[in-house]
């Protein structure tokens, strides 16, 4: 009796030893495990991140399947879901690393365009606005953008296109809308354009008249144009108020006037601060009017005051507009003008002598 078990025993056992054991699909998870660490490596998780948590998920899931697997009795374990969670996994990583190859490439290419136009933009701006008198917040605005721009392009010489995306985003927003708050100003301004011609031909229809001199200042261009007998026959370099864009309104607004003008005094000596000095007659007729208007209005308070004392005079060469409303000179062009004009000399002050799109092309 005790011989039959034994014989089973030793006939199962001689089946087992030859009956093939079930091997762990530990290739498959090894190329599923290297592909992954491949994506990662090629920034397929920001890149191509739905695609690459797939193939993590699926390995995840082959490498619980396996353990589950492992508990079992070892003759009676499956490793085939294992190898198909694998298989899965290494798919997903593999088109993960495609695709951020492919998105990484194209958006190099957008980024490279998007740049371009993003410093064409700002030349714009600082080419047209660099010296017109915009408000704090759009200064503010445009030194932010630029900012930005360079931190873009740092961000795209170190492969970071994502960052380098959101923060040209940022910066391109914040220059056109400034440029286009600074466009629709400039704009608005040279409206203007038509009184400016009529106060220039006038000016110089008078100086060929009276066979003399007259000058004519130009805000946009700053320069500072002399005619005798109604014909240029010199040109300076002009710095004007802080504040120049239209016409002075009040005491104090550091705006350059616009209008026809004419030397009352000549200063020079101790009779004036800024070594020689042509006072105009600001305010003329016209400038009181507009300025009792605007106290009526109530566009300014009845406090303000008009103001006065705007002169040609030295010390110029700063190479800014940082003047009280007062145009600025050279002292040496100072020296030269005083010798030619006399107290009536005409003074007309435009904001440009050209139309808009001639001052944009000078």
């Amino acid at each position: 009796m005790i011989i039959i078990p034994v014989a089973c025993f030793i006939t199962l056992g001689g089946f087992l030893i030859f009956y093939p054991v079930p091997e762990p699909p530990s290739s498959e998870m090894k190329i599923a495990r290297d592909s992954i660490s491949a994506a990662s490596g090629n920034e397929a998780e920001i890149y191509s991140c739905d695609l690459c948590n797939q193939a993590k998920a699926y390995y995840d899931s082959a490498m619980m399947v396996w353990r589950q697997e492992n508990e079992r009795f070892l003759y009676s374990r499956n490793y085939s879901m294992v190898a198909e969670f694998a298989g899965i996994a290494t798919r997903k990583a593999s088109n993960a690393t495609e695709g951020t190859v492919t998105i990484k490439s194209n958006l190099k290419g957008k980024l490279i365009w998007q740049l371009d136009e993003a410093n064409l933009l700002l030349k714009k701006i600082n080419s047209r606005f660099h010296s017109y008198p915009l408000n704090t917040e759009i200064r503010n605005r445009i030194s932010k953008g630029k900012m930005l721009l360079k931190d873009s392009e740092i961000a795209f010489r170190n492969g970071q296109y994502l960052v380098a995306e959101k923060t040209l985003t940022e910066s391109a927003i914040l220059l056109k809308t400034s440029y286009e708050f600074a466009d629709k100003d400039l704009r608005n301004y040279f409206r203007l354009y038509p009184r400016w011609k009529t106060w220039i031909d006038s000016t110089i229809a008078v100086s060929r008249k009276t066979c003399d001199y007259s000058i004519i200042v130009d805000k946009f261009s700053r320069k500072f144009v002399v005619y005798l007998n109604g014909e240029k026959v010199d040109e300076y370099n002009a710095e004007l108020g802080r504040n120049w864009v239209g016409h002075k309104r009040l005491r104090g607004d550091k705006a350059t006037p616009e209008g026809m003008y004419r030397i009352v005094k000549k200063l020079d000596g101790d009779s004036t601060n800024y070594y020689k000095a042509l006072l105009l007659n600001y305010p003329n007729d016209e400038d009181t009017a507009k300025f009792r208007m605007e106290i009526s209005r109530g566009a300014l308070p009845p406090s303000a005051k008009l103001g006065g004392m705007i002169e040609i005079h030295g010390n110029g060469g700063k190479g800014a507009d940082w003047t009280e409303g007062c145009i600025a000179l050279k002292d040496q062009e100072m020296d030269s003008i005083f010798k030619y004009v006399k107290v009536g000399t005409p003074v007309t002050i435009v904001g440009s002598m050209t139309n808009l799109i001639s001052a944009l092309r000078r």
